[in-house]
């Protein structure tokens, strides 16, 4: 009997050692992107106090998110174009040089558009890992491997605060602050996994002619950005601020864009609405959303509470 794995759209083959060594490539990725989505959580009022950026400390978190979720489809889209290999070197290499530049700033500002750059990688590392398991993997089989994946994301999401909590209460690792290891931690990782991608994942070329959905990404860039700006500046704004509302009114604006470019543009969209129309996929999603409250939701509070309540300046005494 054959311990092969079929490779769809070129009819070749991968061994089951072959199949579990680009698992593991891929999964490391995945556990670094998930990981970085938490691990801040806890060491971020460390890191703002030492740069002396307590007022900026959200947009650390809040640039890695914008971009992690904006880029996500997209890269699933340009890998359909130009083959999944390249694009998911491209977002380990992106992601290894937003956290080597993380690790090395010297100030609050510069470590948002380091996590800016971190999270253009990230939407890669999470969106691409399922894609090629897809493209590797017997249908039969596929559903066994993404379990495996999704306890990989469980874990190092939970994982996550833990670490950096204990990297934040150390003062110095191997000469650099401890809270500089919750980004240089990636490196290691992030190299293991592209030297499995490069040397195992071989898949065959793609050169497809298909057309770049440029308005629905645009458009889901403007229903994305304002509301996770919302969500993490609400309560130093106030909810029902005017900058809530614009918030708000851009979210909408950018929903109701979203869905009319995709509709127009049919098998060529960015998110093709038509696969909503499949009870599987659709309920699929719904699930997907409520798992990812419970998982985020939770640390992101006890986060934004924790570094309110100690950014908050001291009461005034009384005149």
């Amino acid at each position: 009997m054959s311990n092969a794995t079929p490779v769809r759209a070129a009819g070749e083959v991968l061994t089951h050692r072959q199949t579990l060594t680009v698992m593991v490539g891929l999964m490391l990725g995945m556990f670094l992107s998930s990981l970085d989505q938490t691990i801040v959580s806890t060491s971020i009022y460390t890191i703002a106090n030492d740069l002396d950026g307590l007022s900026l400390q959200a947009w650390a978190t809040t640039a890695y998110l914008i971009t992690s979720t904006v880029t996500t489809p997209l890269y699933g889209k340009l890998s359909d174009i130009f083959g999944r290999r390249p694009l998911y070197l491209a977002a380990i290499l992106i992601f290894l040089a937003g956290s080597l530049y993380a690790g090395s700033v010297h100030s609050m500002t510069e470590l948002a558009i380091a996590r800016g750059i971190q999270g253009m990688g990230a939407g890669g590392l999470l969106a691409l890992a399922l894609t090629i398991i897809g493209d590797i993997v017997a249908l039969k089989d596929r559903a066994k491997y993404q379990g495996y994946f999704m306890s990989v994301f469980g874990v190092s999401s939970v994982l996550g605060p833990v670490v950096g909590g204990a990297f934040a209460g150390s003062a110095n690792i191997l000469g650099f602050d401890g809270w500089r290891w919750v980004f240089f931690i990636n490196l290691p990782i992030g190299l293991a996994a592209l030297a499995v991608v490069f040397f195992y994942l071989h898949l065959p070329a793609k050169h497809v002619k298909q057309k770049i959905d440029y308005w629905g990404a645009a458009a889901i860039t403007l229903a994305i950005v304002p509301l996770l700006l919302v969500a993490e500046q609400g309560r130093s704004w106030g909810w029902t601020s005017g900058n809530a509302w614009i918030c708000y009114g851009l979210g909408v604006i950018g929903i109701i864009a979203f869905l009319l470019v995709e509709r127009r543009a049919g098998d060529y969209a960015l998110i093709p609405l038509r696969l909503f129309r499949n009870i599987t996929f659709g309920l699929s999603s719904l699930l997907n959303f409520i798992i990812g409250i419970g998982m985020f939701g939770p640390s992101r509070c006890s986060r934004c509470t924790c570094s309110w309540s100690r950014a908050s300046p001291p009461p005034r005494p009384a005149s």
